[in-house]
């Protein structure tokens, strides 16, 4: 028995249900109207253009005939046609509810009457068009939004703070004042799950940046203060806007915990403090209208206080009744019981069940925010700065970087900057002169065309390039033989080879660091005029003697396992890890993994940039051992 229309038509809307709940819907139930009706099935905007079809080419002849039709039907004013296309072709028209205005075309169909099924199809086809809009726009907001971030990130590396406040201010969230640089290196499809658990635990407080050069890493400039209550996050520093220290600090090597509560600035204990208006402590205040205190006020038909009312039955106040099984009173919680899935162990540390992103159960006490991102994705590793000054976000994400090197190695898989970054205590006035001196012609270079880089895009070019290598090219967003083009540029104007020597990249290194220290300026001022200076007589004072020292001293006391010499061998081959393993007579992956326990020794990152090599060559130059 043939099938009624009334079945074909409720077979026919059921498959279009099932085709709208599958990924690209819209381009699943064009190729099903194809097929159904026999013709090719198209979505076309208002401008006559194909905005979606069937998979596979498109027909230039559909493409004319739906246009052609389309711009009759807006002459026409109708919802709604069968219009004669090009070549005899009739053209099935009908605008779905959409703005703006879309229009499902099928050219040329086998059933003449496909009118209702048609309807019906544009139906649902509005919905997933609508939906899919949607999506494609969302990721367009997300993207933009992606890039500004990124933007911001790059403004603050380069020391341009003020920029990066008013774009800042626009996305929001403001920049804090002091932060701490997390670095997550994670799987790059959980980037975003980790970003929104940062972002919520921060209370929207945190920049959070999917790193522009290398993708598996997330960037969070985190406000120290939302750290949990009691405790600090992994990296206790000194507080760069009071001078004051919050906590002692955490090597590297060391996972960090809570902090103890600090008391009120004045010296006073909470418990003794008085309301500013009357004087008088908030536990001896009366009513207004009574004149009496809350806590002593009686139940107005019982006269008795409502803490000393007896239960009715029993004759005993509700707090001492006993339990009838156990004898014992029962205890009256705070706040409601944590389930069992979510409750912190007894030793503070957050539970084994990863929590849910975003509606997830919050961060318990004392839990600091690299372990529950360690916790949250198991795979992925953390790194965090020292708590630092705005300003000094460049300082702060090498730290993070160096820290992540150990993570990398730590049981915990997380780990804290411990050590020192200050190279500018190693030069004084003269060191100053000098770095203002080998930077120069890039800074008096005048570029022949205007669309050449000019003195302060060269800068950063270097910067970039000893920072991250061939990397940088993702992270100034041009294309690797710009960047190549330009480093070259560099060693002509700056007469040494920053393009393959180690010797020049420190030199350009510490250079660098000192030109853009927030002290430069006065130094220059000071520095008696003298002649050329040396990047020897920088070296050879006794500050630098001290800060080359104590740059080693990790090395020395670690052994010849992790190896001092080994570290050398690897400086003098200009930091290349083959020759350094032919020098030392070694296997390649034998030398990388004295180069990995060097690391875990000296608490910094040598093999993955930022890397420490410039300041361990300087250091070395300085004692004169390389």
């Amino acid at each position: 028995m043939p099938a009624s229309p009334s079945d074909l038509r409720a077979d026919d809307i059921l498959a279009l249900a099932r085709l709208s709940t599958r990924p690209g819907a819209v381009r699943a139930m064009l190729g099903w109207l194809t097929r159904r009706t026999g013709g090719p099935a198209v979505l076309v905007g208002d401008t006559g253009r194909v905005l979606a079809g069937p998979e596979g080419e498109r027909d230039p002849a559909v493409a004319r005939a739906t246009a052609d039709a389309v711009a009759e039907l807006r002459r026409r004013g109708a919802p709604s046609a069968v219009l004669g296309g090009a070549e005899g072709r009739p053209v099935h028209l009908i605008a779905l509810d959409t703005d703006p205005r879309t229009y499902l075309a099928v050219v040329g169909p086998d059933d003449p009457h496909c009118g209702t099924l048609l309807a019906d199809a544009a139906r649902t086809l509005a919905l997933c068009w609508r939906l899919e809009q949607a999506e494609r726009a969302r990721r367009r907001i997300e993207s933009a939004e992606g890039h500004s971030r990124e933007a911001v990130l790059h403004l603050l590396m380069v020391g341009s703070v003020p920029a990066a406040q008013r774009i800042a201010g626009a996305l929001r969230p403001a920049l804090p004042g002091v932060i701490q640089v997390y670095v997550i290196e994670c799987p790059q499809p959980r980037r975003r799950e980790i970003a929104r658990r940062i972002d919520r635990e921060a209370g929207g407080g945190a920049w959070i940046v999917p790193c522009p050069v290398r993708p598996n890493h997330v960037i969070a400039l985190v406000p120290p203060e939302t750290g949990p209550p009691g405790g600090t996050g992994p990296a206790d520093a000194t507080d760069p806007a009071t001078g004051t220290e919050a906590s002692t600090g955490t090597d590297a090597s060391t996972v960090t915990g809570p902090a103890p509560t600090t008391a009120p600035t004045d010296g006073t204990h909470p418990a003794a403090e008085t309301h500013p208006a009357t004087g008088t402590h908030p536990a001896a205040e009366t009513h207004p209208a009574t004149g009496t205190h809350p806590a002593t006020e009686t139940h107005p038909a019982t006269g008795t206080h409502p803490a000393t009312e007896t239960h009715p039955a029993t004759g005993t106040h509700p707090a001492t009744e006993t339990h009838p099984a156990t004898g014992t009173a029962p205890t009256t919680p705070a706040t409601p019981a944590t389930p069992a899935a979510v409750r912190a162990p007894a030793d503070g540390t957050a539970p084994a069940t990863p929590a849910a992103v975003g509606g997830g159960p919050p961060r318990p006490p004392h839990v600091s925010l690299d372990r529950l991102i360690v916790r949250l994705v198991p795979e992925s590793r953390v790194g965090v700065s020292e708590r630092v000054a705005l300003r000094d976000t460049p300082t702060a994400y090498e730290q993070a970087i160096h820290a992540l090197a150990v993570a990398r190695n730590a049981p915990e898989r997380r780990a804290a900057f411990g050590g020192d970054l200050d190279v500018t205590v190693l030069a004084g006035p003269a060191g100053y002169r000098w770095a203002s001196e080998l930077l120069a012609p890039c800074l008096r270079y005048a570029p022949a065309r205007r669309a050449d880089p000019g003195p302060q895009e060269l800068l950063g070019t270097l910067g970039s390039w000893l920072s991250f290598g061939g990397a940088a090219s993702r992270h100034l967003k041009i294309h690797r033989n710009t960047l190549a083009a330009r480093v070259r540029h560099l060693d002509e104007l700056l007469g040494v080879p920053v393009s393959r020597s180690l010797a020049a990249q420190s030199a350009a290194w510490l250079a660098l660091r000192l030109y853009t220290a927030p002290q430069a300026a006065a130094a220059l001022a000071q520095a008696p005029p003298e002649p050329t200076v040396t990047l020897e007589a920088v070296l050879g004072t006794p500050a630098a003697g001290t800060w080359a020292r104590a740059q080693l001293r990790p090395l020395e006391q670690a052994g010849p396992a992790t190896g001092l010499e080994t570290v050398r061998t690897w400086l003098r081959a200009d930091a290349r890890l083959p020759a350094a393993a032919a020098a030392l007579g070694i296997s390649l992956p034998g030398a990388r993994k004295r180069l990995t326990r060097a690391e875990d020794a000296l608490g910094r990152s040598l093999l993955t940039a930022p890397s420490a090599k410039y300041e361990l060559w300087l250091a070395m130059r300085a004692l004169g051992s390389l």
